[in-house]
């Protein structure tokens, strides 16, 4: 996995050391956007509440700007959308920053980094090409980086691709038989499938290595509106921080026993 923001250490410690500025907007609550249909990143317990890694990376990022953290339910095909109306203040829901969504919002400092890749029954003998997946149907979850790489790719080539409202509909069709295969991040497809009682007779059938239009993007982040550049910066404070105080790892530890950026 690709390593986390590129930046030197001295250009890290002097992000940490300048906080955002007295001057700058004033901030008592950070309202994210969370699809919460993601396990292990985002989720939603049976009482209602809202858990995952993201999540407590939120939970974190708030504490140390001394705000609220308040989550909203956001199906992810409208999360952007719902974010220029104003309906929360920023995307925190395993958002991978690509060229097409930076055009229309700004990004944080990179939070973590995962490849995509293809769940299929064991045996079944796919791979995520769309040789191999012609004339074979793939679920994706609407308005991800997957939907829009197998739409590009693979569909032309006679893949048949669905799309759902969320990646706990994909799984339940993928189950049923409805499907011949599901195309999410690796890391989700491992814990958040694979390794429950339900994934048992299910495989990683791989991971995409061929994309030269840069459909799946680069790493994971925040996404914040291009005019709010002063909760950008406090953000991208905020993580620097948690990076270096150990409370990224922390969080990592709880769920992952493997470094995601």
């Amino acid at each position: 996995m690709k390593k986390f923001l590129g930046l030197g250490a001295a250009a890290l410690a002097v992000l940490v050391s300048a906080a955002p500025a007295a001057h700058a907007k004033t901030f008592t609550e950070i309202k994210f956007g969370v699809d919460p249909t993601y396990p292990p990143f985002e989720s939603t317990t049976p009482s209602g509440d809202f858990t995952g890694f993201d999540i407590d990376l939120g939970r974190a990022i708030c504490s140390t700007l001394h705000v609220k953290c308040v989550f909203v339910q956001q199906g992810f095909d409208g999360i952007i959308p719902a974010l220029e109306a104003r309906k929360f203040d920023a995307i925190l829901s395993s958002m991978t920053v690509t060229p097409q969504r930076a055009q229309q919002i700004d990004f944080s400092s990179e939070m973590y980094n995962e490849p995509t890749s293809l769940i299929a029954k064991k045996g079944s003998g796919l791979v995520p090409t769309a040789a191999s997946l012609k004339g074979k149907t793939v679920g994706v979850e609407s308005g991800t980086i997957q939907e829009s790489y197998a739409n590009a790719y693979w569909k032309p080539a006679g893949v048949n691709v669905v799309s759902y409202p969320g990646q706990d509909q994909v799984y339940a069709d993928l189950l049923s038989g409805r499907l011949d295969a599901s195309l999410q991040d690796s890391v989700e497809a491992d814990y958040g499938f694979l390794k429950t009682p339900k994934g048992t007779d299910y495989q990683l059938a791989g991971n995409v290595t061929y994309d030269p239009k840069d459909v799946l993007g680069s790493y994971i982040a925040i996404g914040i509106r291009k005019d709010e550049p002063a909760l950008k910066a406090k953000i991208d404070y905020a993580i620097a921080k948690i990076i270096k105080n150990g409370t990224y790892k922390k969080i990592e530890a709880k769920y992952f026993n493997f470094s995601v950026y």
